[in-house]
């Protein structure tokens, strides 16, 4: 009898603790908003897919956590900051979204994630690249979950200089991204004893490459470094096979390239690149497997950033679910309070300016011959650990940081 009766009281007070707990999901409902540039040059690094990998992660949950269903909202930002601020801005409003999921061009990251900052609003930001985002533009309402521009530039650019290649030119894309990761090699290629000789910056999305690649030639730098992304890192690359730099002994560095880029151009344009990643696809049997679910569901394998949209989610949801609560500072916290190990990373963690360090990877392009298959693209050079990868604290400009 006082066996069963103890039973009883452990039941009612779980209960009595899961009802609580879901009255303070607001809404009765965990709304997450997936905002990603879905019809541009940066579409296949997040875009669609990214979305489909965000669903994954609402369907392992069965979609909802007790008893509250998890509803998805999506918008395309058109690489707009006013677009992205305005849209984050009637989420949080009319919609009562909770978290807000994607956020792909850092200029757009930038601007929604004030928003969210004067909203009490989460954000997960997993395809933008500027360290910024962490550093002088850090709130306590975000986190930096994949990569930024600080490991680009301390992998590739310290790897390329280490190898020879110690005059720079650098084309670069206008904006917040291209600056910082222009700004973070300049750091390497210098403090390594190199020099950047000069520097052309072209505005998102340019069509012809032609004169920038001109000048890059002329510069006669061993190096010619890309601070670009997406489908003008690809229309570089391309302008500058047609152009014959690699023949005439310079070297491209592509510090962002991404999976599907490289798949664009194939392993006859791109064999050889080093680049830094935060994941790929092959590296383990937990990212073949996820890998595999999803391209089951998308006929591609997925970038890092896809990769990172499922595991933030993941991690969000679980600490929901763990804190019974949909309210920004408290799942913020568990998710801080929480070691990160999934497909994505094994023992990551979210530092107080919200960047989630995990291990990144110098990879290279593997050549026609070593591929076994259409999306057997990189050999990985080299595990950087995460706590050497990314910008250290004591060097942080976040105001949330106590040096």
């Amino acid at each position: 009898m006082k066996l069963m009766k103890t039973a009883l009281t452990a039941a009612i007070a779980t209960a009595m603790g899961m009802s609580a707990a879901q009255a303070e999901i607001s809404n009765n409902e965990i709304r997450i908003g997936y905002l990603a540039d879905m019809s541009g040059i940066y579409r296949d690094l997040a875009g669609p897919n990214g979305l489909t990998a965000l669903r994954m992660a609402v369907e392992e949950f069965g979609g909802s956590i007790n008893g509250a269903n998890i509803r998805i909202l999506s918008a395309d930002d058109r690489n707009s900051p006013d677009v992205a601020s305005s849209t984050v801005r009637q989420w949080v409003e009319r919609d009562n979204v909770d978290m807000v999921q994607g956020l792909v061009a850092s200029s757009v990251t930038i601007a929604a994630t004030r928003v969210m900052d004067g909203t009490n609003t989460l954000g997960l930001v997993n395809g933008s690249a500027a360290s910024s985002i962490t550093n002088e533009h850090c709130t306590p309402n975000h986190i930096h979950w994949t990569y930024d521009t600080y490991p680009l530039a301390n992998g590739t650019a310290a790897a390329v200089v280490a190898e020879g290649g110690e005059s720079w030119f650098m084309l670069t894309a206008d904006y917040a991204f291209g600056h910082a990761l222009e700004n973070d090699v300049r750091n390497v290629v210098e403090a390594n004893g190199g020099t950047v000789v000069n520097t052309v910056r072209h505005p998102l999305g340019t069509s012809d490459f032609s004169s920038y690649v001109l000048q890059a030639q002329s510069s006669g730098a061993q190096v010619v470094g890309l601070a670009n992304a997406g489908g003008d890192t690809v229309n570089s690359i391309q302008t500058a096979g047609e152009f014959g730099l690699a023949q005439a002994g310079q070297t491209i560095a592509a510090l962002l390239l991404f999976l599907n880029d490289v798949h664009a151009l194939g392993t006859q344009t791109a064999q050889g690149i080093q680049l830094t990643t935060g994941w790929y696809w092959d590296m383990d049997e937990d990212a073949r497997a996820w890998a595999d679910r999803f391209y089951d569901r998308t006929g591609a394998r997925p970038s890092m950033v896809q990769a990172g949209i499922y595991s933030s989610t993941m991690h969000y949801l679980k600490g929901v679910e763990a804190t019974g609560s949909d309210k920004a500072s408290v799942v913020r916290e568990w998710m801080a309070n929480n070691e990160i190990n999934d497909m994505f990373a094994k023992g990551g963690y979210v530092r107080e300016d919200g960047r989630m360090v995990h291990d990144m990877y110098l990879a290279e392009v593997k050549t026609p011959a070593e591929s076994s298959g259409e999306w057997d693209l990189y050999k990985i050079v080299r595990t950087i650990p995460g706590d050497e990868a990314f910008r250290p604290l004591s060097q942080s400009q976040c105001r949330l940081v106590n040096n």
